[in-house]
């Protein structure tokens, strides 16, 4: 049985694929006067929101940064989506001696206007790692490493895999990382461009034991940053 379980938020714990394109779409058409496929929005979707749009435009990127922000606390609560299921097996794990993280590229504030939708959340959740809290953002280990320590008891020597960032891996029956289970960039496929898992998963789970490796895409590398 792990000893801790790291979760992404962003379309992991909670349905946000809408709301992130649809503010991305209109900081686009606002700043930069332009349609941008969709693909190309959500292509750098997981590093910290402003890397994201230095990549869009480096020229533009505190404007578009503005643009997506005002637009995004302005749709919050209406783009929003849950995950049925979600906290229910989030307790049971709780319930079963596991602790549970939250690890995410997002702004503090932004996981704060989330939990206010979402309230359940913040009592199955012991720790959150949010930008704030590291230096260095995903895919870097920083930020799981920094889940770690917060939750203490933890190896702290734990490693990652090589590819950096993909989970706690040095006493891998210890520590395990959930990540990107659900968020899509398009109808057909999801971010890490395998077939995209049903929410169901997570409520037909025990949530205790290797079980996360089978169902769950693990090593995808970050989350989505908002």
């Amino acid at each position: 049985m792990p000893r801790a379980a790291l979760f992404d938020f962003d379309g992991t714990l909670v349905d946000t694929t809408e709301l992130i394109y649809q503010s991305m779409r209109h900081a686009a058409s606002d700043v930069l006067g332009r349609e941008i496929s969709r693909e190309i929005l959500m292509a750098n979707v997981g590093q910290p929101l402003p890397r994201q749009m230095e990549l869009l435009s480096a020229e533009h990127a505190e404007e578009l940064l503005e643009s997506y922000r005002l637009h995004n606390e302005e749709h919050h609560d209406t783009l929003i989506g849950e995950f049925p299921g979600v906290e229910e097996s989030l307790a049971r794990l709780r319930a079963g001696g596991v602790r549970v993280a939250v690890v995410t590229s997002k702004r503090r504030f932004s996981v704060e206007m989330a939990l206010k939708t979402f309230s359940g959340l913040g009592e199955v959740v012991d720790q959150w790692v949010t930008m704030e809290d590291t230096a260095e953002h995903k895919p870097d280990p920083a930020p799981l490493l920094k889940g770690l320590e917060f939750l203490g008891n933890v190896p702290p020597e734990a490693g990652v895999d090589d590819e950096g960032a993909g989970r706690a891996a040095d006493e891998p029956d210890e520590v395990v990382h959930v990540n990107r289970c659900f968020m899509r960039v398009g109808p057909d496929k999801d971010v890490g461009g395998r077939p995209p898992f049903q929410l169901g998963v997570l409520d037909r789970m025990n949530l205790v034991g290797r079980q996360f490796a089978e169902h769950c895409l693990i090593n995808s590398g970050c989350g989505h940053g908002s």
